[in-house]
């Protein structure tokens, strides 16, 4: 949930940077093409301004290191965890249009039907917002994350609230369509909740078995998990903060069902470049659905079924998709051909920063 991490102030220049690792899992440490020197002075940076700890993993072919910044707890002096479990936020939706893209596949989803052949009387333009147009975030529908208090202080007020999906869906049907159906764009988190439900409709179980069944399951991604009310994060991890008023206050334990199928997952750097790179070598969908999964049109430019396209500041194409959610923020970038890859973690510190040094990280891995 993009959104939500850039209204509590927590590396909203970060989150920009944000995208999808396309292959294998990094190995401990190597040297190679990327300077780790380069990638250690720039997540120091990060840290400097405004992360309370990073961690990366970075392979290039079949090379690769990772590397870490900042402490696990503020004011405390343990390191962060290499192999920490983060809050992935908006990375969840590559799961979900994985599964959604598997049924498509199977025969039992068109991604041209309108929404309401699937969940009738669930939107009130279902008839005319396509599955396809949920998965691009072309279908118009407002962002419910922008009727939620998401200051750090409004926040803080609602973290351990359950939300139902019907009731995130009806925030946001309560707007107008921010544009006609196919015709714009918006990131909306709105549009993978309906998604969500739809898996859950189609197989006749919750999103989340779905998920763990079709890809935790088969991939062995153990660090992986769809908490639904449990506010705590599994085995070792790193904390966010934020602040409010004169007060420092950990924001790592949330109740993630207000995230729900747009952004509830916690996992892992070295899970989830294993699980990009099934999606990549056909392990989890047939090449007619991948090439949906990334194809981009005159409207989504940028942005294909659950998959952005970003450009480093040496004009290399890269595949990915943001993630962040309070106190996390996530990056995952690949190389087309997946040979690269970056994965990375941070935690805020009180008060957020400027992000600066995440652009050094995505030149130095994707730039020559």
């Amino acid at each position: 949930m993009s959104a939500m991490i850039k209204r509590v102030g927590a590396l909203g220049a970060v989150v920009g940077l944000v995208g999808l690792a396309a292959a294998g899992t990094a190995v401990a440490d190597s040297g190679g093409r990327v300077d780790r020197v380069v990638v250690q002075r720039a997540i120091d940076e990060l840290v400097a301004n405004g992360a309370a700890g990073v961690q990366v993993r970075i392979t290039d072919g079949r090379r690769g290191f990772t590397a870490r910044s900042g402490v696990a707890e503020w004011g405390g002096d343990r390191p962060v965890p290499t192999d920490g479990r983060v809050r992935i936020g908006g990375l969840t939706k590559v799961f979900v249009s994985t599964v959604v893209l598997q049924l498509v596949g199977e025969g039992r989803v068109d991604l041209d039907a309108p929404v309401a052949r699937y969940l009738p009387g669930l939107l009130p333009d279902g008839g005319r917002i396509t599955v396809r147009m949920l998965l691009q975030h072309a279908g118009g529908l407002h962002d419910y994350t922008e009727e939620l208090p998401l200051d750090p202080a409004g926040f803080e007020a609602i973290r351990y609230e359950h939300r139902e999906p019907a009731e995130l869906v009806a925030l946001s049907t309560a707007k107008p369509l921010d544009f006609a159906p196919g015709t714009g764009w918006n990131y909306s988190n709105a549009d993978y909740v309906v998604a969500g439900l739809l898996v859950e409709k189609i197989t006749g179980k919750p999103y989340a078995k779905a998920v763990e069944q079709r890809i935790l399951r088969p991939l062995r991604l153990r660090d992986t998990t769809l908490p639904g009310d449990r506010v705590d994060v599994p085995g070792p991890h790193a904390h966010g903060y934020v602040r409010v008023g004169d007060r420092v206050v950990d924001i790592t334990r949330v109740n993630p069902s207000i995230a729900y199928s747009a952004g509830e997952m916690i996992s892992t750097t070295a899970d989830l470049d294993r699980f990009a790179t099934a999606v990549a070598r056909g392990e989890l969908l047939e090449p007619a659905q991948f090439a949906e999964m990334t194809g981009l049109t005159d409207v989504s430019p940028g942005y294909g079924l659950g998959l952005e396209t970003r450009k480093p500041s040496c004009g290399a194409e890269i595949i990915g998709h943001s993630g962040g959610v309070p106190g996390y923020s996530s990056l995952m970038f690949a190389s087309e051909d997946g040979r690269v890859r970056l994965d990375a973690s941070f935690t805020s510190a009180p008060g957020g920063g400027s992000g600066a040094g995440a652009q050094e990280v995505v030149d130095e891995v994707f730039c020559d």
